[in-house]
């Protein structure tokens, strides 16, 4: 693969370490009062596109297919959104012994409580040949779910670090979430033929908005001398979350694959790849929401941008062993 090919398809990796640097050289330009405007063009404007986008582009009414696998559906959302939480919490116990920075440690616990993403799963699901249907469901209906109990758990597990009051907080998720998310949904309705002809980017769209929000957190970061990033603690929470990724891909594994489970051999990698992705695009402006104006937000925030493009670089390895296994399963179950 050519440079410019490389280049056009990591591209928003690339743009997240490009807008953290520019952070970095100028962090005066997009803090709270600056010439951005961060308080009004991120948190209202640039939060609202994202999920206004999302509704627009979710496929909703493609979902009736896999409706009633029922069994997967709750396997799926019961460990994303209960399982994971709480194991990472108990790891947390055993971490905060250590001298890993609490703030990033705090950041996976915020990982955990994310619903997973509405691309990659799906994508790396239907690369293999598994359930894409599931894989589309759970992805959809995991958003819509992650809407009320992400900032839920993110309030049990971690609290409210912001000055917002609890109320003022959940009515800037219906305001800037909820809302824009069934505006995009209505609108689809009456689009849906000029939508599925154009095509247009959604996913490009959402990820340049998202590189604006990751950009003004970066900034208060960087402009608030007080902060300091310890990079042992970085390398070794990066070591942690290729260590949970593989931990949970190999325990779904091993559920979903027995006789007793029910699931087909497709049904288990869908399973593998929505109950352990995460999403970024629905993760970074909730944590913008509930944690507004605090300080360590990007600190927080870190581990959601590591596990990102880890568990895309780890699905993408793991591709060619996991269609070797379909294969042989396939002809395992195909008689002679």
């Amino acid at each position: 693969m050519g440079l410019i090919a490389r280049v056009r398809k990591e591209w928003f990796i690339i743009g997240i370490v490009l807008v953290i640097t520019c952070a970095k050289l100028a962090p005066s330009v997009g803090v709270k009062g600056g010439p951005l405007r961060p308080e009004i063009t991120i948190t209202y404007v640039a939060v609202s596109v994202i999920f206004f986008n999302s509704g627009l582009s979710l496929k909703t009414e493609e979902l009736a297919s896999a409706l009633m696998h029922v069994k997967l559906h709750f396997f799926v959302q019961t460990f994303t959104l209960v399982f994971f939480p709480i194991a990472i919490w108990l790891l947390l116990k055993v971490l905060a012994l250590t001298a890993i920075n609490e703030w990033l440690l705090r950041g996976l616990q915020t990982v955990a409580c994310m619903p997973p993403p509405v691309s990659s799963a799906v994508i790396l699901t239907k690369s293999v040949g598994g359930n894409e249907a599931a894989a589309i469901f759970n992805s959809a209906f995991g958003s819509f779910l992650g809407i009320v109990f992400t900032p839920l758990l993110l309030l049990v597990f971690l609290g409210s670090s912001s000055s917002v009051p609890f109320s003022s907080i959940f009515s800037q998720l219906f305001m800037t979430v909820v809302v824009p998310l069934i505006v995009g949904q209505v609108c689809r309705r009456f689009l849906r033929e000029c939508l599925d002809r154009r095509k247009p980017p959604f996913g490009t769209v959402s990820s340049v908005v998202l590189l604006m929000i990751i950009y003004t957190t970066f900034c208060d970061t960087f402009s608030n001398p007080n902060i300091e990033l310890d990079h042992l603690s970085l390398l070794i929470v990066i070591f942690i979350i290729f260590s949970i990724q593989l931990s949970f891909m190999a325990l779904i594994f091993f559920l979903s694959t027995r006789k007793s489970s029910g699931f087909t051999a497709a049904d288990s990698v869908a399973i593998m790849f929505c109950a352990t992705h995460k999403s970024l695009t629905l993760g970074i402006p909730m944590l913008k929401i509930v944690f507004e104006g605090y300080e360590h937000l990007s600190l927080i925030s870190v581990p959601l941008l590591i596990y990102h493009p880890a568990q895309i670089l780890l699905g993408s390895i793991l591709l060619p062993s996991i269609k070797t296994w379909m294969s042989g399963r396939q002809k395992t179950l195909t008689p002679i």
